[in-house]
């Protein structure tokens, strides 16, 4: 790739998705209930509201002054109604599946963001292939895919997860077999003695 093809601004802005959707699998982990007190899709009801704020809200804004563009798609605006929904669509779809992955699937961000953006690479590659069917490609493409999922691997491998809970501490057994009873716990009357007379004398 020539150095005078790359628009830094644009590779700014792409870092700026990496640092936003890299974050997205930490934050949406911490909505989750330890005792189980929410189901998954509490939180993913407010990731929707997010993307009404920003998408409508924030789209619309930048439309109107940014770019001064009117609100009309029909005719010749149109596309920009179909393909604008479609890629909502498959972005929505995404935020859902990752949002089970990483809740109701009990997935950790350290092996599912990996393979979810490793993929995502490569499906784009890939979607770029069969768009441009017919045009010379770089074996090196090839290569790139290949060198991709053994990053997802050894990236998803070897990220910190964490120490495993404590195993609860079993009682040990005391000389006669037994296991010690908790404190506070009745215990057993000692049985009276039949070689004892009850008459004294």
């Amino acid at each position: 790739m020539p150095n005078d093809s790359i628009k830094w601004f644009a590779v700014l802005c792409a870092l700026g998705v990496a640092l936003c959707w890299g974050m997205y699998g930490p934050t949406l982990t911490n909505a989750r209930s330890p005792a189980r007190e929410w189901g998954p899709f509490k939180p993913y009801f407010f990731v929707g509201m997010a993307y009404v704020v920003v998408a409508i809200i924030g789209g619309a804004f930048m439309m109107k002054f940014a770019f001064n563009d009117n609100f009309d798609y029909s005719g010749k605006y149109f596309p920009a109604m179909k393909w604008g929904f479609l890629a909502g669509l498959l972005g929505a779809f995404g935020a859902l599946g990752l949002t089970v992955a990483l809740t109701k699937a009990g997935g950790k961000p350290a092996y599912v963001m990996p393979i979810v953006f490793g993929g995502a690479v490569t499906v784009n590659a890939i979607a770029a292939y069969v768009s441009l069917h017919g045009q010379p490609v770089n074996p090196l493409m090839w290569v790139g895919m290949g060198l991709v999922a053994v990053g997802i691997i050894l990236t998803a491998g070897y990220t910190p997860h964490g120490h495993a809970a404590p195993k609860p501490a079993v009682a040990a057994p005391d000389a006669g077999g037994h296991a010690d009873t908790a404190a506070g716990s009745p215990t057993s009357s000692p049985s009276p003695d039949p070689n004892r007379s009850s008459d004294a004398g």
